[in-house]
């Protein structure tokens, strides 16, 4: 083993000897000490490694800086009831950032390598991966470029990072969305079935508006006539309407969440009515107005699901759902059984993540 490899395993051992779990955790405000980084260069993804979790230099002309050249996922490791850290869907989020890296011009990391980084990190950490129900391992891969340039190409050289954090649940109480009739996140042709950065950027400065007229996050209409609900800055949309779960269909600017579609393959196997399609803002007010919609909210990997108690307007003014986290939490009870180990995985949906041959031949089928 060579001394800077050695060096390296010493600084994680002693890092993981003196990590200790702060209360209360909140949602990815603690970093876990230690992280994994592969580098590419020469046309190829070199050997990846386990590191001391800290600040990494990038050249302030970086595309990464530049020009948004980076994309991310967003998934959890569950120790609740697993005898070992188990996985929810891991192949989904590897392909959606295989989906994100070819459209940001990037090269993916191979699935041996994705496998390596999630199964190495997540068996470092497995003592600190919190076991009260709705807690867990949050981990983010994130692709980088590095190259220096102000030439609009893609980069050359990149970065696989992995950092965790061990966290609670994105939201604890239902949020209030605001209805954003001013700007759009995402167009026709553009990155909004991706899961990159700059989609995230460009829907800051509505939630700060939405958050200043007293509402959680905004919801956001279709680019082209402001009609059409899409999703949330940062999870999907479903409404309960005349008993039935109604979501907008993906349209190639909605994030295709992995949440989502697990979420209505669930809800058909729970005997409930599922409906994608084009759902317009005014209509869904209405049904509001005259009761046929009773329940709105919304979904992610973060949140995994969170009732929507009020929908409203910049000007302040609001409406009040009738029913908030009826058939949500009836869903997501479901749903938390089977990623926290109490009931059968009927759907084959869990993984392990700490045995890496495992997990690669997941990733590869």
């Amino acid at each position: 083993m060579e001394t800077a490899t050695i060096a390296n395993h010493r600084n994680v051992t002693a890092l993981l000897e003196q990590y200790a779990l702060p209360s209360p955790l909140g949602f990815g405000q603690e970093l876990a000490p230690i992280m994994y980084r592969a580098n590419y260069t020469n046309g190829s993804w070199q050997g990846g490694h386990l590191c001391p979790f800290g600040e990494i230099g990038i050249n302030p002309a970086a595309t990464c800086v530049q020009f948004g050249q980076q994309c991310f996922e967003g998934m959890k490791a569950y120790a609740i009831e697993q005898s070992r850290p188990e996985l929810f869907r891991p192949e989904a989020n590897f392909a959606r950032l295989t989906r994100s890296a070819h459209r940001l011009c990037m090269p993916p990391p191979t699935a041996s390598l994705f496998a390596e980084a999630i199964s190495g990190l997540t068996s470092a950490l497995e003592n600190f991966i919190p076991n009260d129900s709705g807690q867990s391992l949050y981990l983010r891969p994130t692709l980088i470029g590095l190259d220096p340039t102000f030439a609009v190409k893609s980069s050359r050289t990149f970065a696989f990072i992995l950092i965790a954090s061990p966290s609670d649940a994105y939201y604890s109480d239902p949020i209030k969305i605001m209805v954003e009739r001013q700007h759009s996140r995402a167009a026709a042709g553009g990155t909004g079935s991706e899961k990159v950065g700059g989609n995230y950027a460009g829907s800051l400065q509505s939630t700060s508006r939405s958050i200043a007229s007293g509402f959680d996050q905004p919801l956001w209409l279709d680019a082209s006539t402001h009609e059409y609900i899409e999703e949330l800055s940062g999870m999907n949309f479903m409404a309960v309407v005349n008993g039935e779960l109604h979501t907008p269909a993906l349209t190639g600017t909605i994030l295709p969440g992995i949440t989502r579609a697990s979420i209505i393959e669930l809800a058909g196997c729970l005997g409930m009515g599922v409906v994608e399609r084009s759902m317009p803002i005014a209509e869904l007010l209405a049904d509001i107005d005259k009761g046929n919609c009773t329940e709105l909210f919304a979904t992610g990997t973060a949140a995994i699901i969170s009732p929507i108690s009020e929908i409203g307007e910049a000007d302040g003014s609001t409406r009040k759902l009738l029913d908030v986290g009826n058939m949500s939490a009836t869903i997501k009870s479901a749903l938390l059984n089977i990623q926290e180990g109490r009931a059968k995985d009927a759907f084959g949906w869990m993984a392990s993540a700490t045995d890496s041959r495992k997990l690669l031949d997941r990733l590869e089928k």
